[in-house]
C-alpha cells in the first residue's frame, strides 16, 4: 500500500504507523467513494445535459439538423403580424409616410390557375389636360391572388322516362353504379371529406362546423359512415400498393406510435403506425404503405414483409433482427448515426462531435454530386470518394473512442456507430442502396403532426382503415399528383371498374417506356 510505504520512509515505530495508518484509511476509503460519486455525478449532468438541450432544441429551436443553423424565431410569424400592423398605424397617424410597396422579387403567381380578367378603361377618352384623342399605347398589368372557400352545391339528376305503347315498355337512362346506392354525396363531397380527415387532419365536427357555416347540415354520423363506406372501397387499391411494393429489392421501414381509444378501461392504449417506403434510387414510382398494428414488436413487420428479401434500410430498433437473421439485408441509418452527435454539438460544443459531423457531411456531399448520375456512374463515385472517407471515419472513432470515458453521451453516440458500422457503410458498396432512412421519415412526419389534432384512433379498424387511405394519398404526393384531385376521379370510376384493370387506378406517376 503507497500510505504504510510513505510512513516507513518517515522512519516511524510500527504502532505509530499503524495509529497513522488506523487514523487516515476511513479517510482515503472516503475520498475514494467521493471520487466515485463525482464521477457519476459528472456523468448524470452531462446525460441530463444533453436531454436538456435535446428538449430545448424540440422547444424553441429549428428542426434544421445543420451543423451551423440559422436560429429563427419561434414567434417571427407574429412579429411579421405586429410589424405591419404597427407600420399600418403609423401611416395612418402620418400619411404622407405612407409609401409604395415596391413588387420586385414577388413571386410570379401559377400559371395552372384561371385567370379572370377585370378591365379598367378611364372615364374619357379625351386628354385632361389638351381635350385631345387618347391613343393606346400599352397596358399596365397588375395580378391579385384570391380564394373562392368551399362552395357546396347540388347535381340534379334529371332522367326522362319514356314509354312504347305497343308493347307498354318504359326506357330511361340508367343510374350509374355507386359505392352507395342512392348516397346524397357526390364524389367531390366524398373526396372533400376524406381529404380534410386524413391529409388536412381534421376532425369530423370540424367538417361539421365548416359545411353548417355554408347553412349545410352534415352530421358526424353521416360524415363517419361515409369514411367507412369509402374506406373499405379503396382498400383493394391499398393491397395492391402493398403488393407492388414487396416487389421492390430495397425498402424503408420505421414506426410511430398512435393512441387508439380503449373503450373497456375509459382510456386511450398505445399502437403503432408502421411506414414502409420504396427506394428513390430504384427505377418505379415512388410508394409508400402504412401498417396499422397494436403493437412494436418486430412480428408486425415480418407479417408485413411475409416471404419479401432483400435490403430494408432501418435504424436500431431490436424488432427488426429476426428480419435480419432470417435473411433480409440490413442497411444502417447514417441520420441516426450523425443526429447523436449533433445533440452532443448543440448541448456542449463538443470538439469530437463536431470534427464527427464534419467527416459525415463529406459523405453526403459525395451523396448530392451522385444524385443525378446513373447507378454505374454513382457506385464508381462511392467507390472512390466515399468508401475511403468512411474507412477513415471508421479509423478515426476508433481511435478517438479510445481516450472517451465509458458512459457519457459522446461514448454512446460513437458506440452506436461502431456498433452499426457494417450496415451504416453498406451503402456505399452498391449504387442503389440510400445512404439514410429519411424518406420514410418524412413520409411519417405529416402524420406525427397531424395527429396533434385527431389525438387518438377510435378502434383497431379505424386505424387500419386509416393507413390504407394515407397509403394511397401519400403515395399521390410523392408522384406529384394531387391528392384531392386523384380521389374525386378514382371515386367517380371505382363502382364499375374492372378488378383486371386494379393498377390504372393507383396513384402512380406513368414510367417512361
Amino acid at each position: 500500500m503507497l500510505l504504510t510505504a510513505e510512513l516507513a520512509a518517515l522512519n516511524l515505530a510500527p504502532a505509530q504507523q499503524e495509529g497513522v495508518v488506523a487514523a487516515v484509511l476511513p479517510l482515503h476509503t472516503e475520498a475514494e467513494k467521493l471520487r466515485a460519486q463525482v464521477k457519476r455525478d459528472a456523468l448524470k449532468i452531462q446525460a441530463l445535459t444533453l436531454e436538456l438541450a435535446h428538449l430545448r432544441r424540440i422547444r424553441f429551436g429549428v428542426k434544421n439538423e445543420a451543423l451551423s443553423p440559422e436560429q429563427c424565431d419561434l414567434f417571427r410569424e407574429t412579429a411579421d403580424a405586429d410589424c405591419a400592423a404597427i407600420e399600418a398605424e403609423v401611416e395612418q397617424q402620418v400619411p404622407q409616410l405612407r409609401t409604395q410597396r415596391p413588387r420586385a422579387g414577388r413571386q410570379p403567381l401559377p400559371e395552372h390557375l384561371p385567370r379572370i380578367e377585370h378591365r379598367h378603361e378611364p372615364e374619357t377618352c379625351s386628354c385632361g389636360q389638351c381635350g385631345g384623342e387618347l391613343v393606346k399605347i400599352g397596358e399596365d398589368i397588375s395580378e391579385q391572388l384570391d380564394v373562392t372557400p368551399a362552395k357546396f352545391f347540388v347535381h340534379r339528376h334529371i332522367r326522362p322516362q319514356y314509354a312504347c305503347r305497343p308493347c307498354a315498355s318504359i326506357t330511361a337512362a340508367p343510374v350509374p353504379p355507386a359505392v352507395i346506392d342512392g348516397g346524397m354525396a357526390a364524389p367531390g363531397l366524398i373526396s372533400w371529406v376524406l381529404i380534410g380527415k386524413y391529409v388536412d387532419h381534421l376532425p369530423l365536427y370540424r367538417l361539421e362546423q365548416i359545411a353548417a357555416r355554408d347553412g349545410v347540415t352534415l352530421a358526424r354520423s353521416t360524415l363517419a359512415e361515409w369514411a367507412g363506406r369509402y374506406g373499405a372501397a379503396l382498400q383493394p387499391l391499398a393491397d395492391r400498393l402493398s403488393e407492388l411494393l414487396r416487389r421492390r429489392p430495397v425498402l424503408h421501414a420505421d414506426e410511430t406510435p398512435v393512441q387508439q381509444l380503449d373503450p373497456g378501461r375509459g382510456k386511450t392504449k398505445r399502437a403503432y403506425l408502421w411506414a414502409y417506403r420504396s427506394n428513390d434510387l430504384d427505377e418505379g414510382s415512388p410508394i409508400a404503405v402504412f401498417d396499422y398494428q397494436t403493437g412494436r414488436s418486430g412480428a408486425y413487420a415480418r407479417a408485413f414483409l411475409a416471404d419479401w428479401s432483400g435490403h430494408l434500410v432501418v435504424d436500431d430498433y431490436g424488432g427488426y433482427k429476426a428480419l435480419f437473421r432470417a435473411g433480409i439485408t440490413d442497411v444502417g441509418c447514417m441520420a441516426h448515426a450523425r443526429r447523436k452527435f449533433f445533440e452532443l454539438h448543440a448541448a456542449n460544443q463538443s470538439p469530437v462531435a463536431t470534427e464527427a459531423l464534419r467527416r459525415i457531411a463529406e459523405l453526403y456531399a459525395i451523396e448530392a454530386r451522385g444524385r443525378d448520375l446513373d447507378g454505374s456512374a454513382r457506385q464508381m463515385l462511392r467507390g472512390q470518394e466515399a468508401l475511403p472517407k468512411l474507412q477513415a471515419l471508421h479509423d478515426w472513432l476508433q481511435l478517438t473512442r479510445q481516450g472517451v470515458a465509458n458512459g457519457g453521451g459522446l461514448a454512446k453516440a460513437m458506440d452506436y456507430s461502431l456498433k452499426r458500422w457494417p450496415a451504416l457503410s453498406r451503402y456505399a458498396h452498391s449504387a442503389s442502396l440510400p445512404i439514410d432512412n429519411n424518406p420514410v421519415e418524412n413520409v411519417i412526419r405529416p402524420i406525427a403532426v397531424g395527429k396533434k389534432n385527431w389525438l387518438f384512433t377510435g378502434s383497431e379498424r379505424a386505424g387500419r382503415r386509416a393507413a390504407a387511405i394515407q397509403s394511397l394519398l401519400a403515395t399521390a404526393k410523392l408522384n406529384g399528383i394531387e391528392p384531392a384531385a386523384w380521389l374525386k376521379d378514382t371515386l367517380e370510376k371505382l363502382p364499375s371498374w374492372p378488378n383486371s384493370r386494379i393498377d390504372e387506378l393507383l396513384p402512380l406517376a406513368p414510367q417512361p417506356e
